[in-house]
């Protein structure tokens, strides 16, 4: 009998990306939890806003450590609202008014471990300071972070367990993105800490800018949601599979009314092209292939040429797999689902996260792709009918 084949090659690296979106993060744990399962354990990890939060969770503790890291994260955040359930089978407009009565509670009283509000408010705060610029003050982030993520084992590059380190986050007085890398010292100005992973979350008005070496920065999201485009766009030598786990659907039913205009604009803004990029992926990896063949038909005379460099430095003539894992919404769900951080919604999205992993990792394309040689494969192997 033919032996399946190992889930990650031996020399294929494994990038994990996660997107970001808040309270439906837990669907991101979800997926790790299901890759763990299969001892897929990324080599890099890269993040925006809760997905840098997650990706810190797994980058900042050992291989057998890291699932209890992000439940214990996603259990602090959900105590608050552990109690107010909804039966089964009821009916999905009762449910919705449910979530939204959580998801006003978590803006009114905060999200422990996470955010409180600000007294007085920042509009009675004094301007210019950086209790005037967000409504809600995230110490309590600063303190979980460091205790639930071993910072010195995602700087110690010799370490066995160590894994790379990526956050995404814009710099508020120019509007520049900044990735925040734990294997390019310089980005983060010598090692990277809670303030980066902080930075990559403060989602302007609700949470301040993280100082970072007389600079300030905001979420990654007020530009782009995914990393996606930066893990793309780094050198490759080995083949490469990136697992993509976003929390927005990019497509989705015309609106009926105000409250879903307001989630519908939401999830187009925050899915943030991540089909263009993948797109975008291809057609590079096609031009460095094109580039490639043009060399190895021109005289050698051409091999210090700045033009052709140029053109083979497109593509790499490695192959990459891109994995795509996109949370659904649920017909209770409205705009505010990215901020209804009560356990009930955090177990429903973990549980479609490890769903959606084991449909993908048990689906015949993924087994079959191809692993050698420059090929691209993209995959997204959990069809399904989109909410509303």
């Amino acid at each position: 009998m033919r032996r399946a084949p190992a889930p990650v090659d031996a020399n294929e690296t494994c990038v994990l990306v996660l997107q970001g979106g808040g309270a439906l993060g837990s669907y991101q744990a979800g997926v790790f939890e299901r890759m763990a399962a299969r001892s897929i354990q990324p080599h890099w990890v890269a993040g925006v806003s809760i997905g840098a939060i997650n990706a810190a969770l797994v980058a900042g503790n050992p291989p057998e450590r890291r699932l209890a890291r992000l439940r214990e994260f996603w259990e602090r955040v959900t105590s608050q609202l552990s109690v107010l359930t909804w039966p089964s089978g009821v009916g999905d407009e009762a449910r919705e008014i449910l979530n939204e009565t959580r998801a006003a509670f978590a803006a009114s009283f905060g999200v422990p471990g996470f955010f409180t509000p600000r007294i007085p408010s920042a509009l009675l705060q004094r301007p210019g300071t950086l209790a005037a610029l967000s409504i809600y003050d995230t110490t309590p982030l600063a303190a979980t972070l460091d205790e639930l993520v071993d910072f010195d084992l995602i700087n110690d590059l010799r370490s066995p367990h160590h894994v790379r380190l990526s956050v995404g986050a814009v710099d508020v007085r120019t509007g520049n993105y900044r990735y925040f890398d734990s294997d390019d010292r310089e980005s983060c100005g010598g090692a990277l800490d809670a303030r980066h992973v902080m930075a990559s979350g403060a989602l302007p008005p609700g949470f301040p800018p993280v100082e970072i070496d007389g600079e300030f920065y905001w979420d990654g999201g007020v530009v782009s949601n995914t990393p996606l485009q930066y893990v793309i766009d780094q050198p490759r030598i080995r083949d490469t599979l990136v697992i993509q786990v976003d929390l927005f659907h990019a497509r989705g039913p015309l609106p009926e009314n105000l409250m879903e205009v307001a989630e519908r604009q939401k999830d187009i803004r925050f899915a943030s092209r991540t089909r263009a990029n993948t797109t975008h992926a291809i057609e590079a990896h096609a031009l460095g292939a094109a580039a490639r063949r043009l060399a190895a038909r021109l005289p050698a005379s051409f091999s210090d040429d700045p033009d052709l460099k140029l053109l083979l430095a497109a593509g790499s003539p490695a192959a990459l797999t891109i994995l795509h894992l996109i949370y659904r919404s649920k017909h209770h769900e409205s705009q505010s689902k990215d901020y209804e951080f009560s356990r009930q919604s955090m177990l429903e999205r973990w549980a479609a996260g490890a769903a959606d992993a084991d449909l993908s990792f048990e689906h015949a394309r993924w087994r079959e792709r191809p692993r050698r040689g420059a090929n691209v494969t993209v995959l997204d192997l959990t069809p399904r009918l989109d909410a509303r």
